[in-house]
């Protein structure tokens, strides 16, 4: 109940003085998270927290799916093929070579994990937070070009990250049992992915064939058409319930299938998560303070460096590859690199992972990389966005005209 109160207090006083901290360093998540740590102060929190984590992961997974939902029903082909297909890039060359340059750091890093646990580990941290780097994506300052870019793949590398990291968690297990590997790949393959891809196509197409149909004959009101596109992602994860298969692939591929019968479903979805689905953000991060206050003694000297080598050159080796030959400045290039945020998804992967109770041995070393990352990115990114924006804009203004930044764009995706 304190918890709850705390929470609701907060929420009330940010949104009374949210334009005056526009103008800060100081982010919404920065706030929440802050506030989650200093809660530890009263002794009751933490044993709530414990009571309630059947409910927390319900929350995590529901708030997932509806992220992986609404993140693929508003990505067009167009913004993929945009700028030298500058998003397929970054999410193609750039993502693989992420998780891979991850997993190879967190073996350099901690002896104790298996290629397959630190596969994991780079799974969960692969994806970016548009949410961290929101100030970043509104920025009239800076080339649309690029704030589509960094918005896109941000939009869509969480959902691209599941199957790497359901893989992952499933080989991992299967080595510690003493399992096959083929074996555990082939089951992956059809319940994961097969099913879960069936399951987002059936639910998708239908759906939004049904939403469309009623939309053009006008039988559906603006308002509860809404409440029309939650219930795509809820049957999604009721269906994959039911038959084993992968909850998050499902709603992504959805996502994606409405919109050949509704195309303005993105539209619709993005209405509805603005307003629940900041609450549900800055829920996330007002309990991520609090674990991570709880598990700050545990923070080793290793477990930091690997999350500022996970934020800089895991991230930023891979961007300058993927986008090679382009034309970019080294100012873009780099500004890319830095921006890539984690936050939501990587705490949302990590309880997820929990939940799968794979009992790994690296498993707390999982768990306090994942959390030390994010928690330096929150305060890294959210205190450098308004200087990097400033200091990027000004190389920007040097560029050529003809200068790949400067192509006329449709600007950014609004999420």
């Amino acid at each position: 109940m304190l918890l709850a109160a705390a929470f609701t207090l907060l929420v009330f006083a940010y949104s009374l003085v949210s334009r005056k901290l526009d103008g800060t360093p100081i982010t919404a998540p920065i706030l929440f998270t802050a506030a989650g740590a200093l809660m530890l102060l009263f002794p009751d929190t933490s044993r709530a927290l414990f009571i309630d984590r059947k409910a927390l992961l319900l929350i995590a997974e529901v708030g997932l799916v509806m992220t992986l939902f609404t993140d693929a029903s508003h990505i067009s082909r167009k913004s993929l093929q945009d700028n030298h297909r500058l998003p397929v890039r970054l999410l193609s060359v750039g993502m693989l070579l992420t998780i891979l340059l991850g997993a190879v750091a967190a073996m350099a890093c901690f002896a104790g994990l298996s290629w397959w646990e630190a596969g994991i580990l780079a799974a969960i941290l692969a994806p970016t937070d548009a949410g961290l780097g929101q100030v970043i994506v509104n920025s009239p300052l800076l080339p649309a070009r690029i704030r589509q870019a960094l918005n896109v793949e941000a939009g869509l590398n969480d959902g691209l990250a599941v199957p790497f990291l359901m893989l992952f968690i499933a080989l991992a297990a299967a080595v510690g049992e003493g399992a096959g590997a083929r074996g555990v790949l082939a089951r992956f393959l059809l319940e994961q992915i097969g099913y879960g891809t069936a399951i987002g196509l059936a639910v998708g197409l239908i759906g939004g064939l049904l939403m469309g149909l009623a939309q053009r004959r006008q039988w559906m009101s603006p308002e509860l058409g809404q409440l029309g596109v939650v219930a795509m992602p809820l049957l999604c994860i009721l269906a994959a319930e039911e038959s084993g298969a992968s909850m998050f692939i499902a709603a992504f591929v959805a996502g994606l299938a409405a919109q050949v019968g509704f195309p303005k479903v993105g539209r619709h979805s993005v209405e509805f998560t603005e307003g629940w689905g900041q609450l549900f953000n800055f829920f996330v991060f007002f309990l991520f303070g609090l674990l991570c206050a709880r598990n700050w003694h545990d923070f080793t000297p290793l477990i930091l460096v690997y999350a500022l080598f996970s934020l800089t050159v895991v991230r930023m080796l891979p961007v300058a590859l993927a986008v090679a030959g382009i034309g970019l400045s080294r100012a873009t290039v780099f500004f890319i690199g830095w921006f890539g945020p984690r936050g939501l998804a990587s705490i949302v992967l990590g309880l997820v992972y929990l939940e799968q109770r794979a009992n790994l041995p690296g498993e707390d070393t999982i768990r306090l990389a994942v959390t030390a990352t994010v928690l330096l990115s929150v305060v890294a990114h959210g205190l450098s966005a308004k200087p990097g924006i400033g200091r990027y804009a000004r190389s920007c203004e040097a560029l050529p005209p003809e200068a790949p930044e400067h192509a006329a764009g449709d600007g950014p995706v609004e999420k």
